[in-house]
């Protein structure tokens, strides 16, 4: 899918609304998992996946062509780069926040293991002399990847 411009003037109008709609779907996602509900952030993924690829496309495409946006008047090629820019910042926010849930998932996963773990009793096992041996216990934990 691609933006069906007249002309640049359009385009980059279209441009605009496209990263300002984008960034504010990213500032949400961003504040859920801020706020530790990323089920919220997860929500918005679909609408956030396809803005992200028209995105993606026509950055692509004037970055291939800056004829596509130069007739566009310098006032609205200015707001074009400060909603980029904007987003941008929205981006590293998010990047941050994700990366801190992250973390904090990563911790928990680790120590529930460790606290499972310490909780099982040793099991023994009898070796080829006839004496007793403590068996390690073998200890598996299945992750969800969708959260």
């Amino acid at each position: 899918m691609a933006i069906a411009a007249t002309d640049a003037t359009d385009r980059v109008d279209q441009l605009i609304i496209l990263t300002e709609r984008l960034t504010e779907i990213i500032a949400a996602q961003a504040q859920a998992f801020e706020s530790r509900r990323p089920q919220d952030a997860a929500k918005m993924q679909e609408e956030a996946s396809r803005l992200a690829n028209l995105y993606r496309h026509e950055s692509a495409r004037v970055r291939a062509d800056p004829r596509l946006v130069e007739g566009a008047p310098a006032k609205d090629r200015q707001r074009l780069i400060q909603a980029t820019e904007a987003f941008d910042a929205v981006l590293a926010r998010q990047g941050r926040a994700i990366e801190a849930a992250r973390t904090v998932t990563e911790g928990l996963v680790k120590c529930i293991a460790e606290e499972v773990a310490a909780q099982r009793s040793q099991a023994s096992v009898y070796g080829a002399t006839g004496t007793q041996n403590a068996a390690p216990l073998a200890t598996a934990i299945t992750l969800n990847r969708r959260a």
